[in-house]
């Protein structure tokens, strides 16, 4: 083929997951028994209110006409009010809410809306990768910062003031934090909305793990004043289970989501009705929903890490989100080997904490979503050591 490829997507590699998944679909397809526990996509079944909303909503002519590009207004007060119930946060839902197709297009709804090419970009190391691909994508400059286990997975501010000078327009946090866990603190939050307001910076939070194996649910926005300098992603995938149903939304300034309307009006088209109804009765469920999830999660944490303590690895307990990040055991020089290890000896796929970043190679992370019985064949291998012939 003769058509060269745009030379923006030199600047990205192909994400680790899709090469890898393929190899154990091969493995598989050869008769291997593979345990995959790396990949965050949830298991459990969506809330049967939810798929009845769904599915009568789809029998009605009218739900298969275009959609506001901001979302339903019941939609939006849909979030408005679940912001207020979960995190104690009011948010105007005609102004300062705009409903997302998943947080991830956010994302790049937020880059494309505020980056321009050569503009400054800063990023977790370890973090989502997404945040890095979609800025070099747009020609941004992307300067990691380093969050290491010495400093609870947080931010260091001495270190964050220094890449200041170089005048960032955006900096990505995310906490609870993937794929470490550290959990949100208000005293983190003031921090870096007072870094936002000090040098001009806007603070770019993604929150969809807050409502796993958590608490206390944060919202950066409860800072003061931080609408001004901030905006936070939030999504049912997780929280609901939702993942396929592609519904997040992002909250912050009026101007701010003005803007972000701007580019998704010229970027999409409006969200299904039917999923913007199964969504609204989903914001809906009540505590009974989320303490069902965390206590399966909560079971299958357990055995993961009676299984990390067969293998030798160091954890922490203290921590929120669907995955258990650990340190690999002495033996062994990095991430990348361990994995292949436990997937060529013991039939257990984990991810390499090194494809989050550099500060992760000594690390790896293993995934809650897989049915029940999967964590007890996983633990059942490692503690017999029951290897498999590959």
């Amino acid at each position: 083929m003769n058509i060269e490829p745009a030379e923006r997507i030199r600047k990205v590699e192909t994400y680790y997951f899709s090469g890898k998944l393929e190899e154990i679909k091969q493995l598989t397809s050869t008769g291997h028994s593979i345990i995959n526990l790396g990949i965050g996509n949830p298991d459990m079944a969506v809330h049967e209110q939810v798929l009845n909303t769904l599915r009568k909503s789809s029998e009605q002519p009218q739900s298969h006409y275009y959609q506001p590009y901001r979302g339903t207004e019941m939609l939006r007060n849909a979030f408005s009010d679940w912001y207020q119930r979960i995190y104690n946060i009011e948010l105007d839902s005609e102004n300062e809410i705009l409903p997302l197709a998943g947080s991830k297009e956010g994302i790049m709804l937020s880059m494309l809306a505020f980056v321009n090419a050569g503009d400054t970009v800063l990023v977790p190391n370890p973090g989502y990768p997404a945040y890095t691909a979609v800025a070099k994508l747009l020609g941004a400059n992307v300067l990691h910062y380093n969050l290491k286990a010495g400093n609870g997975w947080y931010p260091d501010f001495s270190e964050l003031e220094h890449l200041a000078h170089k005048k960032p327009k955006i900096i990505w946090v995310n906490y609870p934090h993937m794929p470490t866990g550290a959990k949100a603190s208000n005293e983190l939050f003031k921090k870096l909305i007072k870094f936002g307001k000090q040098h001009k910076v806007l603070i770019a939070h993604d929150n969809p793990y807050s409502l796993i194996l958590n608490d206390d649910p944060l919202s950066i926005l409860s800072v003061p004043g931080s609408k001004e300098f901030c905006f936070e992603l939030n999504s049912l995938s997780k929280s609901h289970r939702m993942q396929g149903f592609r519904v997040g939304m992002v909250a912050g300034h009026p101007q701010l989501i003005k803007h972000l309307l701007k580019v998704k009006s010229n970027y999409d088209s409006g969200m299904y009705l039917p999923i913007q109804n199964a969504a609204n009765e989903a914001l809906k469920l009540n505590g009974t929903w989320y303490n069902n999830t965390n206590e399966v999660y909560s079971k299958r944490r357990k055995l993961v890490f009676e299984a990390l303590d067969h293998l030798n690895c160091t954890y922490s307990k203290n921590t929120s989100g669907m995955f258990v990040w650990a340190k690999v055991p002495d033996a062994f020089p990095e991430g990348y080997a361990f994995v292949d290890h436990l997937l060529y000896e013991l039939g257990i796929f984990v991810a390499p904490g090194g494809i989050f970043g550099s500060n992760g190679n000594e690390y790896v992370r293993f995934s809650l979503a897989a049915p029940d019985e999967e964590f007890v064949r996983m633990l059942n291998r490692i503690k017999n050591l029951q290897k498999i012939a590959i």
